[in-house]
Order: C-alpha cells, then sequence, then structure tokens
C-alpha cells in the first residue's frame, strides 16, 4: 500500500478511517472507537499486531473476533487499499501526517492519559515537537464581546513570553483569541480541530506559523471531513490532555461543547487543574463550574507567576503528571 506509514497505522486506517476523497462519503461500516479498542485488544491478548490482519487468512483468527466483527465486514474494510493509497497521496501533497496510536510518533500525553479513549490514528500538520512543551489549555464559547476578547489574547500574549504553550480547538471566539494572543507575540499553539483538517492546514495565515513551527494542527478526523458536533464535543478531552492546566474563559450553563468537556474533566478524566476566569462579570456557568471543582484562575499578570503555575501544576488528586515534560 504505502511505505510512509506503518503497517499497523496502515491496517488501523483500514479499518476505522472513511478515507475521504473528493465526493466519497463515510462509510456505515467502519469499526467505531470502541469496536477497534477491543479487536486491538484481542488482537494483543493473542500476540498478534493489527497489520498481521493482512497476513493471516481471516478464518484462522481466535472464534473471538467474531463476537466483535464478522469476516465479511472485516475483509471488506481490508481490501480497501487502493483507495488508502489515494488518501495518503492526498494528505502528503498537504503537508498532512498520520500517527497510529502504537507508532512513536503518536503523541505521548494522549496515549498516557487516555489510554481507552486515545484514537486510533491522529491527523496532523506541523511540528510533532510542540507536543512535548508545556502548555496551557484555553476553552470558551464562540460568541464572545471585545473585552473577553482582549483577555483571552492577553493570556496567550502572557504564555508566549512564559515560554509556554496554548493548547484550544481553533474555533472562533475564545479559541482563536488565544491562540492569536500566542502566535502574534511568537509563541507556540496547538489547534485540536474537529473538522476541515486540510482546509486549515492550507490557509495562507496559518502556513507562516506551521513552517515556523510554532503552530500545529492536529484531528481525530479525517482531514476532509465537515462540521459535526458530535466530533466537537469528543475532541475537547484531546485538548485537555495536550495541557498541563486548563483556563475555562466563559461558558454557557449546561449546555454547549465548552461546558460539557469541562464537567468531564472535572467530574471523569480529572488530568489536569481546571480553572475558571476570576475577574470580570462571570456569568452563570463559571459560577457552576466553579461548584464543580473548578479553581478560581490566580489571574498571573508577569511571565515567570505563569509560568510558575504552568510548571509547578498538579493533578486534580495531588500527584504530579508522570511524564517529565520540556520547555523546548
Amino acid at each position: 500500500m504505502t511505505a510512509s506509514l506503518s503497517a499497523n497505522t496502515q491496517v488501523a486506517l483500514l479499518l476505522t478511517a472513511p478515507l475521504i476523497d473528493g465526493a466519497t462519503e463515510s462509510r456505515a461500516d467502519l469499526l467505531s472507537p470502541a469496536e477497534y479498542r477491543k479487536t486491538y485488544s484481542l488482537l494483543t491478548s493473542f500476540n498478534l499486531q493489527p497489520c498481521e490482519l493482512m497476513q493471516n487468512n481471516l478464518a484462522n483468527l481466535p472464534e473471538e473476533f467474531r463476537s466483535v466483527v464478522n469476516d465479511t465486514r472485516l475483509r471488506s474494510l481490508l481490501d480497501r487499499g487502493f483507495q488508502l493509497t489515494q488518501a495518503v497521496e492526498r494528505w502528503q501533497s498537504r503537508a498532512i501526517w498520520v500517527v497510529g496510536h502504537t507508532d512513536d510518533g503518536y503523541p505521548g500525553r494522549i496515549r498516557k492519559r487516555l489510554p481507552d479513549h486515545a484514537p486510533p490514528v491522529l491527523y496532523g500538520c506541523g511540528d510533532q515537537r510542540l507536543f512535548d512543551v508545556r502548555g496551557l489549555a484555553v476553552v470558551g464559547s464562540r460568541a464572545v464581546d471585545d473585552w473577553l476578547t482582549q483577555y483571552t489574547e492577553n493570556i496567550g500574549r502572557l504564555a508566549a513570553q512564559a515560554n509556554t504553550s496554548i493548547i484550544s480547538g481553533g474555533a472562533r471566539g475564545i479559541d482563536q483569541a488565544s491562540m492569536r494572543g500566542a502566535l502574534e507575540f511568537g509563541g507556540r499553539t496547538i489547534g485540536v480541530v474537529p473538522d476541515s483538517l486540510e482546509r486549515a492546514a492550507l490557509n495562507r495565515e496559518h502556513r507562516e506559523f506551521i513552517l515556523d513551527s510554532r503552530l500545529t494542527l492536529i484531528s481525530p478526523y479525517d482531514p476532509s471531513a465537515g462540521f459535526n458536533i458530535g466530533h466537537a464535543m469528543q475532541r475537547n478531552k484531546l485538548i485537555y490532555a495536550l495541557s498541563d492546566a486548563a483556563l475555562v474563559v466563559n461558558s454557557d450553563f449546561e449546555k454547549g461543547g465548552t461546558w460539557a468537556g469541562a464537567i468531564e474533566q472535572l467530574e471523569k478524566f480529572r488530568l489536569v487543574p481546571v480553572y475558571v476566569r476570576s475577574t470580570g462579570e462571570l456569568g452563570r456557568g463559571l459560577e457552576a463550574l466553579h461548584k464543580h471543582g473548578a479553581m478560581p484562575w490566580p489571574e498571573p499578570n508577569r511571565p515567570d507567576d505563569f509560568l510558575q503555575l504552568i510548571a509547578n501544576a498538579q493533578h486534580p488528586e495531588g500527584r504530579p503528571p508522570a511524564e517529565q515534560l520540556s520547555l523546548l
């Protein structure tokens, strides 16, 4: 198929990825993330790797596989080699890379922090070394006033001065304000986008920052996939997983992706400390998140204070992060 991808990643793509090319739409028989995780777990329990699905007669696989996916469905997906080759050529022509969850280049934070929820494959554009830089996740609503936009841009500028990164979702409003503030001040950012990675990677405004290794875009969804509210909600956990701490600048009350993502972190994943803005009018959403366990943002105004806050970030249960992360 294609020598540019590991054999395991090729199989992960064949089983889970729509391989959108032009008018081609996603197919209904793709393995869901949960089905793929179960399939992978079964393979490893028999000392097999995904790539061996291409080499072995499926009829010889252990009977347990039939409870997850039948042979006909599996073979139909694995027979998409030509379509995969075309998709990879398209991605490469747009400087988009792909890493599978078994590859060395897969972000270590996502693999370690989301062992049961890590996407089988990730698509991206930009310097992968940014995944190892300390950073602050900044999230919030799309519709915001000028004061909140300026406030959030200042957070990005302070992160740049403190030599830390900003991790956000790339959406208009708070996401873009935080990333813009960091980039315009010489900082580095990671954008976890839920759709249209291909278009974002080709955006003229992004190219300079990507080529300068200051902006990396990443997505668990096909680079040509359009907007999907479910994808937008699901990618929130990746934003948190790539960070050392998170700041919710504003949020609706009990609705929207910002609220859902913050609650998920506070009550389920608990990956990093979650802060809420503590200056200005907070609104019902931020006040409620505080009651759910989010902490008031200390509002640092000096780079040293900002850096100390991020560098000393503790897990919500008081444990330091398992991995030692660098300041490139």
